[in-house]
């Protein structure tokens, strides 16, 4: 019976955490059914111009089209779309801010609403456009394919692939094309094209499959690589960069049309956007060294330590609370307490961080990125230490409650001055341990565009066209943190022993 009424109570907590989903799949089953009523009570331009603001997102890692580079010590984000985007707010007469995520989550923004449009080299293929709508197309380049140079005598068609791994960013059309055209190849797909040159250069892949002006940019700026036409065949309504936006927006679409009209007619493409990303390519080829750079790893040092003690202050009460809730008699916070921590146990952080900014997010659109991120880490790390503390008050002899008791001490002051520095004594490494593992697990927030020393990292990338060096460098400074504050740790436990 008892069995019985935990799983009852553990169903009813995973019914609490699937609501939120229920309600988002519910507005947009009802949005659906009212399709044709949408159409006439369009306002997405109205609320832009509204909130004064054009959240436009995008991956600032896929140059000439956006990409960053540093001016006066500050990280700018630079290329086509870039300057698209300025345009497009400009003519809405609005803010322009800019949000910088992994490709692969752009959609997910855009229909959560995190994001107004997305301005990213997107292809406007057949799939993407029963879940968003596309503006026309903006920029039109082929399909290459970015090799090592030294292979450039192996690797001269795509059939030349075959029994070879080519790699793409994960949910772009080259991923697809990959699988589609390549006779015999093997997609390897991977969230960041810095990732991908990475692995190129390292042989992992033999080849990665490109737009035309993002490959020629690597080349340009590394001489070791070398890219060629790769000939595949695409269907010309999904070849071509456009802006995307949520569906039914129309108004907003047909605005972003206007400025794309505006841009070809004074042919600002050629003319100005182009050449102006090239001239920032340049700079950064000339001033790629990894010492001009610091302000980027000083920036996520920074990022990484606020979201580091702000998440382990929050999990440490939490843990508290929780292993309390798991050890008092009360079967219903019991229940609550066991489930919590079994779910956020059993599901990975990077979901969790996702599902905090996109889900929970969709509901309080003015949730920021690392607000959400220090909530995720902070009920994840809540879970852990939680087992930790109930694991140091279990290893507390039933006899020193006995006896505080007998003095007259009531159970909150037992647990308060008796049991629970005891505990803390008996966990402290286990517990030094989970904030130092809480380090390194904070680097998964960038997934979601906060600012943290992974984060930074992939920025330096794209600006450097190098990809070792600056993960060799964040490597030594996620080393420097937590063997500092392994030590930190090492020397307050000696304290506590001779106490």
């Amino acid at each position: 019976m008892k069995i019985f009424k935990k799983i009852l109570m553990l169903l009813a907590v995973l019914m609490m955490v699937v609501t939120p989903f229920a309600a988002i799949t519910a507005d947009t089953t009802s949005s659906s059914s009212s399709a044709d009523t949408a159409k006439t009570t369009d306002d997405s331009l109205k609320k832009v111009k509204e909130k004064g603001t054009l959240v436009v997102g995008l991956s600032a890692d896929y140059p000439p089209y956006e990409f960053t580079t540093k001016q006066d010590g500050k990280t700018e984000y630079v290329g086509i779309d870039i300057q698209i985007a300025k345009k497009f707010a400009k003519d809405l007469g609005v803010k322009l801010v800019i949000k910088n995520m992994n490709f692969d989550s752009l959609l997910v923004a855009l229909e959560t609403g995190k994001i107004d449009t997305i301005i990213s080299a997107m292809n406007p293929t057949e799939e993407r456009r029963k879940s968003v709508d596309f503006s026309n197309i903006y920029y039109s380049g082929g399909k290459y394919i970015v090799i090592n140079k030294k292979d450039k005598s192996k690797y001269t068609s795509k059939e030349s692939f075959k029994g070879q791994i080519v790699g793409a960013q994960n949910g772009t059309l080259e991923y697809n094309l990959i699988k589609q055209q390549f006779p015999g190849a093997t997609v390897k797909g991977l969230a960041k094209l810095n990732n991908l040159i990475i692995a190129l250069q390292s042989g992992k892949v033999s080849g990665v499959l490109m737009e035309e002006p993002t490959a020629k940019a690597y080349v340009q700026n590394n001489p070791n690589l070398y890219a060629f036409n790769s000939k595949v065949s695409v269907d010309v309504n999904e070849t071509g960069a456009a802006m995307a936006f949520p569906k039914g927006a129309t108004a907003l679409t047909q605005a972003a049309n206007k400025t794309i009209a505006d841009i070809k007619k004074q042919d600002l493409l050629d003319k100005e956007y182009v050449p102006e990303a090239a001239k920032y390519m340049k700079q950064s080829s000339k001033h790629n060294t990894m010492a001009s750079y610091w302000t980027y790893f000083a920036k996520g040092i920074e990022y990484t330590l606020i979201i580091t003690v702000v998440s382990v202050l929050i999990g440490f009460v939490l843990g508290i609370i929780l292993a309390l809730m798991r050890l008092g008699h009360n079967k219903l916070l019991h229940g609550l307490a066991v489930a919590y921590i079994e779910f956020i146990r059993g599901t990975p952080l990077m979901v969790q961080v996702m599902f905090v900014y996109f889900g929970i997010g969709a509901v309080i659109q003015s949730l920021p990125a690392l607000a959400a991120g220090i909530i995720a880490v902070s009920l994840n790390s809540g879970a852990y230490v939680a087992e930790v503390i109930r694991s140091g008050i279990e290893s507390i002899a039933i006899g020193q409650t006995e006896a505080a008791r007998s003095l007259g001490m009531s159970q909150k002051q037992t647990y308060q001055y008796v049991v629970i520095p005891q505990a803390i004594k008996n966990i402290w490494p286990a517990l030094g341990n989970e904030f130092i593992t809480l380090i390194k697990e904070s680097s998964i927030v960038s997934v979601i565009g906060v600012g943290d020393l992974m984060y930074q990292t992939q920025l330096v990338q794209s600006a450097t066209y190098k990809g070792v060096a600056p993960l060799a460098i964040t490597m030594v400074i996620y080393f420097v943190l937590t063997f500092t504050l392994s030590k930190g740790l090492n020397y307050f436990e000696g304290k506590m022993k001779h106490e």
